[in-house]
């Protein structure tokens, strides 16, 4: 392990006890590959982190693939410009709903003031999607096991057929890398879980209003209903103004267009 994930290491399980730190080349998906360690009954806390992902899993089977590692003038290999990551950890919580809305406002209040929350689960900077979330969970026994996974672009990446190109984080935070931005991240991310744990999403509304990318904006569901963004409830909902009333939309309900952005969900 390089020396500066050893840091992060050291870091993490002063904070997390028993929470592992592991990081591996490559991998098809952080989030599937923690999923069949907990259907083999293997429920270890786990921070994976691959250096390159190959197959990618976003909301409602979506793929996100990681950028290709660089090949340097040494002929070594360099990681992209991508960090993925899953976080697993036994959580137990009576109401699940909105703790992906939760973790999004952890992630983007440790990186940077100018990031936007696009719900469910994207985190935008000026309109383009910069990360998106997955969370899953797995019983084992009489536990649960939350499986929080996150993909983040660091770099420059192509436009992948989308109108427009992806944002990346180091537009606003120059030369970050990936162990830095982990450093940023799970220490936060950690007790965001824990209070989510004790208290659900209420506490976290107000912040995520703060940040909420779709407050006012004219949006539409899947199923073709119109509607203005209102924020979110207590319970993390969306709250659409339509020609029928205010409705409280749950993720997974309905997939949710913003027509103007062009983004694409993770």
């Amino acid at each position: 392990m390089a020396p500066d994930y050893q840091s992060l290491g050291l870091a993490l399980s002063q904070q997390q006890t028993g929470l592992v730190l592991e990081v591996v080349d490559s991998l098809d998906s952080t989030n599937s590959e923690l999923m069949r360690r907990a259907r083999a009954g293997i429920g270890q806390p786990t921070l994976l982190v691959a250096q390159h992902q190959t197959a990618g899993r976003g909301r409602l089977g979506r793929q996100w693939l990681s950028q290709e590692h660089q090949t340097g003038n040494d002929g070594s290999r360099a990681a992209g410009e991508s960090l993925t990551f899953s976080l697993v950890l036994p959580l137990t919580v009576a109401d699940w709903s909105g703790l992906s809305l939760a973790v999004g406002l952890s992630l983007a209040s440790s990186l940077h003031p100018d990031l936007r929350l696009k719900w469910p689960n994207d985190i935008w900077l000026e309109q383009r999607k910069l990360a998106g979330i997955l969370i899953e969970t797995v019983a084992i026994g009489s536990a649960r096991l939350a499986i929080v996974g996150v993909g983040i672009n660091l770099g420059p990446r192509g436009a992948s057929g989308l109108a427009r190109a992806p944002a990346w984080l180091q537009e606003v935070v120059p030369q970050i890398d990936a162990p830095t931005t982990l450093l940023r991240l799970v220490p936060g991310l950690l007790r965001t879980l824990q209070e989510f744990e004790s208290l659900g999403f209420a506490p976290f509304r107000a912040g995520f209003a703060q940040r909420d990318a779709l407050f006012g904006a004219s949006v539409s569901l899947s199923d073709g209903t119109l509607g203005s963004a209102e924020g979110v409830d207590a319970r993390g909902a969306l709250l659409l103004r339509t020609a029928q009333g205010l409705r409280a939309i749950s993720s997974d309900e309905v997939s949710l267009r913003a027509p103007s952005t062009g983004a694409k969900a993770a």
